[in-house]
């Protein structure tokens, strides 16, 4: 059926090349213009929906600031695999070493604010360097939007078997009669390892002598050949030689108990309170929109809860936290001031 237009009504005609909504006098004026806002309103809102819809349409870059096959990368690929898999989308594991992780958080905090660059940071990096580099090239807490809390694994304090000492007590009764004479090894300088040992000399009194080394992997070989005595490691590297009594646990620190090792009393429980977990936790560059900060806290939290991903990190002797931006920020800025106070007061510097 055709419709016949009625001559008597005149159609507005509104020059093609118009956009906003001007160039004409309607007899209701205030109806009009309530029309045009609700359509520039709806069309900022659909804009807004597309970039968040769009995010990410490219491949995402996930900077681990320390050598492959520690914690840190550990976390970052199974992230960055599972951030793959739901969003179509390569996200890419870079691992930029050096300076307790500071040269690739450096890296992380001038790139763009995107969310096409991640930063699987953590404890080192993001609280420690604090107190222990005068000139650190970024501020923890002004450089980054905090995403996730992501995971902690607890230390673990081993002695050699050559050591007469069966508990904790026993080795602080050794080493004060022997002063200067005991060695310790750490996984660098001003690594959590390097700090949780100069605690316990500042509880105890005890004088024991430094050797750093380049990670977990080397110090525990140093202790395992006998050239040190002692050391606090990440408890996945000495745990399999406990087991073996190729090594002696004495204590974690750690304000729980590690589920790998249950019987291993925490420094807490035998009265020097040293909690010092190493925890990992994601991050962008500040000023990255907060939708796309959001979308990122969702899906880290998401993947830190999985089941088999709990199971495979728990294999590891890594705890899946799984904590949002709120905490991971109230979290950061407890573990600056904490860990900042105890490098002061052991008066603990890089060489």
């Amino acid at each position: 059926m055709k419709l016949e237009q009625d001559p008597k009504v005149k159609t507005l005609q509104v020059p093609a090349r118009r956009t906003r909504c001007t160039g004409w006098q309607p007899r209701r004026p205030a109806l009009a213009w309530a029309a045009c806002a609700v359509l520039v309103t709806l069309a900022a809102q659909g804009s807004t929906a597309a970039a968040q819809t769009a995010f990410p349409a490219k491949p995402i870059r996930m900077i681990v600031p320390f050598p492959a096959g520690g914690g840190y990368d550990f976390l970052g690929r199974v992230l960055a695999a599972r951030m793959t898999e739901t969003w179509g989308q390569p996200v890419l594991v870079e691992n930029r070493a050096g300076a307790n992780g500071n040269i690739g958080s450096e890296v992380a905090a001038k790139a763009a604010p995107d969310g096409y660059t991640l930063l699987m940071g953590g404890i080192g990096p993001q609280a420690l360097s604090v107190g222990l580099y005068p000139q650190l090239p970024y501020d923890p807490l002004k450089a980054f939007e905090p995403i996730s809390l992501v995971a902690a694994q607890p230390n673990l304090l081993v002695v050699h078997p050559s050591m007469p000492v069966k508990s904790l007590k026993e080795f602080i009764a050794f080493a004060k009669a022997r002063p200067g004479q005991i060695s310790y090894a750490s996984n660098g300088s001003g690594s959590g390892q390097h700090i949780a040992a100069e605690q316990l000399k500042l509880m105890t009194g005890i004088d024991i002598v430094h050797v750093p080394f380049k990670g977990a992997a080397p110090a525990l070989v140093a202790i395992l050949s006998g050239e040190v005595a002692v050391a606090f490691n990440v408890i996945l590297s000495p745990l399999p030689y406990v087991k073996t009594g190729r090594l002696r646990a004495l204590a974690t620190a750690s304000s729980r108990r590690a589920s790998l090792a249950p019987d291993v009393p925490t420094m807490t429980e035998l009265g020097f309170p040293i909690d010092i977990d190493t925890w990992y936790a994601l991050y962008a560059p500040a000023g990255t929109p907060k939708d796309i900060v959001a979308r990122l806290a969702t899906e880290a939290m998401r993947i830190a809860n999985l089941p088999d991903v709990r199971e495979k990190a728990g294999s590891q002797g890594i705890e899946m936290i799984g904590a949002g931006p709120e905490k991971l920020a109230a979290h950061n800025r407890a573990e600056i001031a904490r860990w900042t106070k105890v490098i002061q007061q052991a008066k603990i510097t890089i060489d």
